[in-house]
């Protein structure tokens, strides 16, 4: 059932909810798994800890993500995303632990795995201090295997032998077998608006609400409704989605959602060499949403295959991911890295793709290659409005040379510049009729790159590297 369907009758008033939903735009999002990331300080407690393991815990901690906080930073990141740091059930189930965050036993605690209340404070606090937002995952749609809430509270869940008989499955059954909460019931309502409340209250700026394809649309309405008065800025986790699912979310009241539309078209066209036509296509719907500006970006994610692993050869995942960052940093919308993504980690689903993050002490020369290239293309961004904050526009390539072309405008704050992205196994020269009315000398490459733009002669003419974009600046 498509989504646009489920919320009919849930958008009465809902131009008002999407303008007024907090925004992040302007915002690079670094997401961080703390258990994965770095470990500091003595552990309070080493249960289930096994390194050699990619189902048990690993031991990074609060304290390790606070004093790695400078190298996010430094990165060009300017708000740190952490996956759910609630207690989790303990023990494991089909072999595996809560080390990722989302089997929570209490939602208003922090595991001991990574540490207490009081370092998250201070990571709060020095995140702040940095000039970094906070986002922080929420789960709403469940616990973890075997809490002791599903012997506490029996009528807070749903009956997995009566589920169905509520009409959708997605939204009524349980995902993986998890304890599945009935948001229907007044006090599950209120027991997850005060966990909202309860981790805004420690300073948080936004949460991305994990699995929301499976929770009640009425239930987020009330909750988006208070988080947007409490000025809290929202993200929303919905497996697959594309440009009408996400116009669907902004109006309910999500500040962003994930473009997963967009991140399959670029895994296919940059990391396996198929057709630019999916990433145009994608982008050729970008006026169906209601806040392109604030479309979650990414090349790969926790729940799905590194970006990396999409090539069997490290050394053609590496420069391919390159072109990937370049490419990402181009586009419209909020910017989403998932640690180890800036040095081409590789890793299969999951748990394969949340393997131990790595420092540059850690890194080999080619992986510090690909680092020096993404933070380019983050800085590149970070300097320029038109690539931050600006509007896109498709240009037209001719039908003979558009699997391997893509050329688009962006424009903001009286800076325009020409996007350019080569796909073709070589170099090439492109030679375009010019409808930007420009008349400029060659211009270079904003990435550093040795890619040339000149306007002559009513033609625009590119000068492109294999394999990469380009970003050429028009005045």
């Amino acid at each position: 059932m498509r989504l646009a369907f489920l919320l009919a009758g849930l958008l009465a008033g809902s131009a008002l909810a999407q303008s007024s939903a907090p925004s992040w735009k302007g915002q690079i999002i670094y997401q961080v798994m703390p258990d994965r990331f770095y470990a500091a300080g003595t552990p309070l407690t080493t249960q289930n800890v096994d390194k050699s393991d990619l189902k048990s815990w690993h031991g990074g901690n609060l304290k390790g993500l606070t004093e790695k906080l400078p190298y996010i930073r430094d990165f060009g990141a300017t708000a740190v995303w952490l996956t759910p740091i609630y207690k989790q059930v303990s023990g494991r189930d089909q072999g595996a632990t809560g080390y990722h965050g989302y089997w929570p036993e209490n939602f208003r605690d922090v595991d001991p795995h990574f540490g207490t209340l009081a370092d998250f404070d201070t990571f709060v606090k020095a995140a702040k201090g940095a000039g970094m937002k906070v986002l922080l995952d929420q789960v709403v749609n469940h616990y973890g295997f075997g809490a002791f809430a599903t012997l506490e509270r029996p009528k807070w869940f749903n009956n997995p032998s009566t589920c169905a008989q509520k009409g959708n499955n997605d939204v009524y059954c349980p995902i993986f077998a998890l304890p599945d909460l009935d948001q229907d019931n007044r006090e599950v309502r209120d027991f997850l608006f005060a966990n909202a409340d309860f981790w805004r209250a420690r300073g948080v700026d936004g949460f991305r609400y994990d699995a929301i394809k499976h929770v009640p649309q009425s239930f987020l309405k009330d909750l988006l409704a208070r988080d947007r008065a409490a000025n809290t800025y929202t993200l929303g986790e919905w497996y697959d989605a594309d440009a009408s699912t996400i116009d669907s979310l902004q109006r309910l009241g999500f500040s962003s959602a994930f473009d997963f539309s967009m991140s399959s078209a670029m895994r296919s066209a940059i990391m396996s060499g198929s057709s630019l036509s999916a990433v145009r296509a994608v982008l050729e719907r970008q006026g169906e949403i209601s806040r392109p500006d604030e479309v979650a970006l990414f090349l790969d994610n926790h729940d799905v295959a590194r970006f990396a692993n999409s090539s069997p050869f490290e050394d053609v995942a590496r420069e391919r991911t390159k072109f990937g960052w370049r490419a990402l940093m181009s586009l419209r919308g909020i910017p989403v890295i998932w640690q180890g993504t800036e040095i081409a980690m590789r890793g299969g689903g999951d748990p394969d793709n949340r393997r131990d993050m790595r420092f540059p002490n850690q890194w080999t020369p080619e992986e510090k290659a690909v680092f020096d290239v993404a933070k380019t293309a983050v800085a590149v961004r970070k300097a320029n409005p038109a690539l931050n904050v600006g509007d896109l526009k498709l240009q037209n390539v001719p039908s003979s040379i558009e699997d391997d072309l893509l050329v688009f405008v962006r424009e903001a704050q009286g800076q325009r510049v020409v996007v350019a992205w080569n796909n073709a196994r070589q170099r090439k020269t492109y030679s375009l009729r010019n409808t930007l009315t420009a008349q400029l000398p060659v211009t270079r490459d904003l990435y550093g790159q040795d890619a040339k733009l000149s306007f002559k002669n009513g033609f625009l003419h590119l000068s492109l590297p294999a394999q990469t974009a380009a970003v050429f600046k028009l005045n």
